[in-house]
């Protein structure tokens, strides 16, 4: 790609929410540069679970995620850290997918639309005279009208770009592992033990997608991730049983620290931010896939109004009449979309939290077995309408 070519869009990441924008944005005629630092396929740390509301869209895009093996999920379990359970039909219901595949796929869908995917590090996003320059770790730099931050839960531009969340504590480590053993298809199931809360579902390949969310400080208290799960996931007999009766597919587990579930805002300084780069919701409220992918279509609509030549019948101005407006547009949308779920996912959160306080939840739900749907609802969304 000619380096002094000012191009549409450059999507800074390829993950989920990247992926989906740039498959989105290119079927409209706009060219896109995607920048992934790393090469597909690749596992990552991730619940692996899906609400349904996303799958027309992501059919729509000719992505098919059960054409790749994904399990149909409807049920959901979920226990405290003394063992208490409770189980539900899902209002959406979902799907399981390894993030291995679904990217790869997203990956090919992106190349087949013509567009191109960079291998490299964003090391700097500079915006002046209404253009960006996109530095890699190579040295290399691209221009563009616009910037899609979809770099994810945490990264080096992050701390580039002096992002406020980044500057605060972050407790938590994300441990994710598949395993091979006995477990419904159709079932997501939360378990959760002191400090934390494991996340168990199938996806392709009859794999147990098994991540789990745990303190930091109580993590360090022990020599390794066996010793931790022995001493502490162990205590959740489901979990026991679980990893006790199952073999594990992966030869080292995969980590993630420095986990923030700190509030961001969904455009700094000109960029949109997309997906887990906008906004990380609680893994406990089980839809942060369903989010990025619901985020990327939004912000996709609005970028495809953006570049629109044509204007307002109405009025006769363009559609989206500057990047202020553009900007302006998409915050509303994506709070008024998130906030809330965001909200409903801390407070679900902090309370499992409590030891004490979850048993007596559970009591609850269990005396009025129609509040956890409807809590369930609340941290996801409705169907799309593909358009």
């Amino acid at each position: 790609m000619n380096n002094s070519t000012c191009i549409d869009i450059i999507v800074v990441g390829g993950g989920l929410a990247g992926l989906v924008s740039a498959i989105h944005l290119s079927k409209h005629g706009i060219e896109i540069l995607v920048i992934e630092k790393n090469t597909f396929p690749k596992h990552k740390v991730c619940g692996e679970y899906i609400s349904n509301e996303v799958l027309p869209y992501l059919q729509s895009l000719g992505v098919n995620p059960l054409k790749s093996g994904a399990k149909k999920i409807n049920r959901f379990m979920l226990s405290t850290p003394k063992n208490k359970v409770i189980e539900t039909e899902l209002p959406l219901g979902g799907f399981g997918i390894s993030r291995y595949t679904l990217d790869n796929t997203l990956a090919q869908k992106t190349k087949e639309n013509g567009v191109t995917i960079l291998q490299g590090s964003v090391t700097d996003i500079y915006f002046l005279d209404d253009e960006f320059r996109v530095t890699t770790k190579n040295g290399g730099v691209h221009k563009a009208k616009v910037v899609i931050g979809a770099h994810g839960k945490r990264s080096n531009v992050d701390i580039t770009l002096n992002r406020n969340f980044i500057k605060n504590k972050s407790p938590f480590l994300a441990v994710k592992t598949h395993l091979k053993g006995d477990f419904p298809d159709d079932l997501v199931a939360l378990h959760n033990f002191r400090g934390g809360y494991c996340g168990l579902s199938k996806v392709e390949n009859d794999h147990i997608n098994a991540c789990y969310i745990a303190d930091f400080k109580s993590f360090q208290k022990f020599k390794n991730i066996q010793h931790f799960q022995e001493e502490v996931l162990y205590k959740n007999a489901f979990l026991k049983t679980i990893f006790e009766n199952s073999d594990p597919v992966f030869s080292k587990s995969l980590t993630i620290s420095q986990l923030s579930f700190s509030s961001k805002k969904p455009v700094e300084q000109h960029i949109l931010m997309c997906g887990d780069s906008a906004g990380m919701i609680h893994p406990l409220s089980g839809n942060g896939m369903s989010m990025a992918i619901r985020s990327a279509q939004m912000l996709s609509k609005l970028l495809i109004d953006y570049f629109d030549p044509s204007t307002d019948l109405r009025t006769g101005f363009p559609i989206i009449k500057s990047r202020i407006v553009l900007e302006k547009m998409y915050e509303k949308a994506w709070n008024n979309e998130f906030k809330k779920r965001l909200k409903t996912g801390h407070i679900v959160a902090s309370l499992f939290k409590m030891d004490h306080f979850s048993e007596l939840m559970m009591l609850g739900l269990k005396s009025f077995p129609g509040l956890l749907p409807k809590i369930i609802k609340k941290t996801h969304g409705k169907p799309l309408i593909v358009s």
